[in-house]
Order: C-alpha cells, then sequence, then structure tokens
C-alpha cells in the first residue's frame, strides 16, 4: 500500500510541478536561499526534496528502499520539504543542526565522500550524521533498526510543520509498526 501511495504521488507530481517551477516553490526556494546564505551553490548542492522532485519530473522514477525511507520520502514529496530519518541509536544524545566547518565530510548513502563545509548539518558528539542534501552511511536506516528519528527541515519557516509531523507519524504507524511517536517542532 505504501509503494502505490508513493507512485500516485510521483505520477501527480509532474502535472502539479513542471520542471521549470520546481526552484520557485516556496520551501525549495526557501532551501536554495539557505544554502545560499550559507556559501553553497544550490543548483550543486540540492536539498533532497529538490532532488527527489527533479528525480520524478525528469522521468528516472522512484527508488524503495525500506518502509521507514519510503515514508519520509512520501512525506517529502507532498510537504516539499527536505526531510533525513535516522537510526537514534547511532547519534550521541546532543544533536546541533549548524553550518559544515571547513575540512569535515562523510560518505553520502549510495555516494561517495559529501564536502559538508558551509551546507547545514545534522551534528552530534561524533561528529555530522546528516544533512537537508545527503545523509551519512553512519546514522543510515537498516533492517535491524528499531527506534528513529525523522528531521524535517522548514527554511522558510511558513509549513505547517504539525501537519507533516502528524503526518509522518500516521504513516509510520500504518506502513512501518510505528509506536510510541511522538513529535517536537524547534525554532
Amino acid at each position: 500500500m505504501l509503494l502505490e501511495k508513493l507512485k500516485q504521488r510521483a505520477q501527480r507530481i509532474p502535472m502539479e510541478l513542471p520542471a521549470d517551477k520546481i526552484g520557485s516553490q516556496l520551501s525549495v526556494a526557501a532551501t536554495r536561499g539557505a544554502y545560499r546564505a550559507l556559501g553553497k551553490d544550490p543548483s550543486r548542492y540540492r536539498g533532497s526534496s529538490e532532488a527527489l522532485l527533479r528525480r520524478i519530473v525528469s522521468g528516472k522514477g522512484l527508488y524503495f528502499i525500506n518502509n521507514v525511507v519510503d515514508v519520509n520520502n512520501l512525506v517529502s514529496l507532498e510537504s516539499f520539504l527536505p526531510i533525513g530519518s535516522y537510526d537514534s541509536s547511532k547519534i550521541a544524545n546532543t544533536v546541533a543542526f549548524r553550518a559544515g566547518a571547513r575540512g569535515e565530510a562523510y560518505k553520502g548513502i549510495g555516494k561517495d565522500s559529501l564536502n559538508l563545509e558551509s551546507l547545514p548539518v545534522f551534528s552530534d558528539e561524533a561528529g555530522p550524521f546528516g544533512s537537508p542534501t545527503s545523509d551519512s552511511e553512519r546514522a543510515m536506516i537498516v533492517a535491524s533498526t528499531s527506534r528513529i528519528v525523522m528531521m524535517i527541515i522548514d527554511f522558510s519557516g511558513a509549513a505547517d510543520l504539525d501537519h507533516w509531523c502528524r503526518r509522518g507519524i500516521d504513516l509510520l504507524r500504518e506502513h512501518a509498526s510505528g509506536n510510541s511517536l511522538s513529535y517536537r517542532i524547534v525554532r
């Protein structure tokens, strides 16, 4: 059922948001603006929601990983917001959202080393583990993951984060055996 929801959403995207309008959509434009403000070229380093939208609009289709990641992608396709889901057992307690420092990098999921300098990153005591661009292998969701944290990033301040958090929780309950779910909005 989840894959069918993803496929249906992907079919509607090109009609709702043609390729030439993706960059001007409010959430995407705000993410691009944040990257520019940090000194990163948003055409080279895209937010994950923009990259996913462009992938679909260009006809490359979706990839399916596991139900948690697929829920993450569905909420991103519905909200146009970058979202990262992480195995919380691989993250230390204190998490900061900050600009990547000079020399910081990590192996992105399905990618080579990602230069994190001036990218927005989620970091714990061991260093960066995620970014609205691409997440690290260190904290990725795998079959044995039993506890997750999902980060929904809104650089515009205009998204209805309560709605999107509730949507994520509902989908995790329905499609990923989610229980003991809650959310908190940090501004």
